[in-house]
C-alpha cells in the first residue's frame, strides 16, 4: 500500500456519486480501484486522479451483472489492502411492472442486490480480521416510497423493492456488526444530478462527458459530503438532506413496535 489508508474500491465509478465519492477518497489518500462498465471513462477519472492526487489507481471494466465479472471483482474486493467499499454501482429498469423485460428485471436484482451483498460479503471477513474497514451501500429514498403513486415518482416496482433491500440489509448487517471497529452505512439518496436517469440499465449511458438528466436534482458533492460527514458521527442511516435525524429514529421505534405487538398474539 502507498499510502496510510488502504485501498477503497468503488464500483459505478464512471459517472455521478461514484466518480464524485472516488474523488474525495482519493483527495484525501486512498488508492482506489474503479469498477464500472465504460473503459473509457475509467480511465479518464484514473488518469485525472493519479495526476492530482498522486494515489494508485486501478480499474476494473467490468458489467456486476455479468457472473463471470461479478466472481473478479469480488476476488479483487477480497484483497488485503481493501479499508473501503461503496457499493454504488445500481441501475433501475423503470417502467411497469407487467412489461418490464424480464431479461433487465434479472439484470436489476443482480446488479442492485446479489452483487451488493456478494462484494460485502467479499470484504467484511478480512476487515473484521484486520480491525478496520467501512462498507457504504448505496440505496435511495424510492426505497421508503413503496405506497406512493407513481407520477411525478417512476413505475419502480422492482428498483424500490432492490433498494429497500439495500437498507434492510445494511441496517441488520451494521447491527450485527455493532461491536466490531468496522463502518456500515445504507447511503439514501434522493434525486440526484446525475445521468441516473438517462438509462434504464440495458446499456450506459454512451459518451465520454458525464452529462446530467432533466430533472436535475442534489449536487453530487453534498451527496458524498453528507455520507461522510454521516460516517464521522457513527450513523447507519445517511439520507442527504435530511438534518433531524427524528424520521429515522421513528422509523426503527415503529419496527420495534410492530415486532412486539404482533409477537404478542391474539387474546
Amino acid at each position: 500500500m502507498s499510502t496510510r489508508h488502504g485501498t477503497a474500491l468503488v464500483t459505478g465509478a464512471s459517472s455521478g456519486i461514484g466518480a464524485a465519492y472516488a474523488g474525495r477518497l482519493a483527495a484525501a489518500g486512498w488508492d482506489t480501484v474503479l469498477v464500472a462498465r465504460r473503459a473509457q471513462r475509467l480511465d479518464d477519472l484514473a488518469g485525472r486522479l493519479r495526476e492530482e492526487t498522486g494515489t494508485t489507481v486501478e480499474t476494473l471494466v467490468a458489467d456486476l451483472s455479468d457472473p463471470d465479472d461479478l466472481t473478479r471483482v469480488a476476488e479483487r474486493a477480497a484483497g488485503e489492502d481493501i479499508g473501503f467499499l461503496l457499493n454504488n454501482a445500481g441501475i433501475n429498469g423503470y417502467g411497469p411492472f407487467a412489461e418490464l423485460e424480464p431479461d433487465l428485471m434479472a439484470k436489476v436484482l443482480t446488479v442492485n442486490v446479489v452483487a451488493v451483498t456478494a462484494l460485502t460479503r467479499a470484504v467484511v471477513p478480512a476487515m473484521l480480521q484486520r480491525g478496520r474497514g467501512t462498507v457504504v451501500n448505496v440505496a435511495s429514498q424510492l426505497a421508503f416510497a413503496g405506497s406512493l403513486p407513481p407520477g411525478p415518482l417512476p413505475q419502480r416496482a422492482v428498483y424500490g423493492g432492490t433498494k429497500g433491500y439495500v437498507v434492510t440489509f445494511t441496517r441488520t448487517l451494521a447491527a450485527e456488526l455493532a461491536g466490531s471497529p468496522l463502518r456500515v452505512q445504507v447511503l439514501c439518496p434522493g434525486l440526484t444530478a446525475t445521468e441516473f436517469h438517462r438509462s434504464r440499465g440495458e446499456a450506459p449511458v454512451a459518451g465520454r462527458e458525464q452529462t446530467v438528466h432533466d430533472e436535475g436534482g442534489m449536487p453530487v458533492d453534498q451527496v458524498v459530503d453528507a455520507s461522510l460527514a454521516a460516517l464521522d458521527a457513527g450513523q447507519v442511516v445517511c439520507v442527504p438532506g435530511l438534518d433531524d435525524p427524528a424520521p429515522v429514529e421513528a422509523l426503527a421505534q415503529a419496527e420495534l413496535t410492530l415486532r412486539t405487538t404482533a409477537g404478542r398474539g391474539r387474546v
